[in-house]
């Protein structure tokens, strides 16, 4: 790799912008680059890599707690029993599985509140619904009023 990467040059090799980049490095999810003697940070094909899982496991839906966690278990014990990454993978498909049922579920009252025949809006299915702050007119109640977003 020569004298090693700008932080253009890693941004355009993995698709992870200079801010982020400079952010994960804050964090401490990348190590501190090298400094060029210009002071400009120059990244290894090791920074290539450890960017290249954040950013895969970000567009998997893992949350940075549990990437530095496996990032962690990668580092101490790379020998080690996988036990902990399988943890952390599993409690992660049950949040996406939950997460999949409750969109079916949106889906489904979006489905049966939208297929309006009134001619007014005054009748609007639609409307109804929306209006009914109890929630007493939705099929689904796993939206209660509780967790809805402000």
């Amino acid at each position: 790799m020569g004298n090693g990467l700008s932080i253009g040059d890693l941004s355009r090799a993995t698709g992870v912008k200079a801010t982020t980049i400079r952010f994960y490095e804050g964090e401490g999810i990348l190590p501190p680059a090298m400094r060029s003697a210009g002071g400009h940070r120059l990244y290894t094909d090791r920074h290539l890599r450890r960017l290249g899982f954040v950013r895969h496991a970000r567009e998997l839906g893992f949350g940075m707690n549990d990437i530095r966690e496996l990032l962690r278990l990668a580092d101490a014990a790379p020998d080690a029993p996988c036990e902990g990454a399988d943890v952390i993978a599993c409690r992660h498909l049950a949040a996406v599985r939950d997460r999949i049922a409750r969109l079916r579920s949106l889906e489904a009252e979006l489905e049966r509140m939208s297929h309006c025949q009134n001619e007014r809006v005054s009748e609007c299915r639609v409307i109804e619904v929306l209006a009914d702050a109890a929630h007493d007119y939705c099929a689904d109640q796993s939206h209660d009023s509780e967790h809805a977003p402000a």
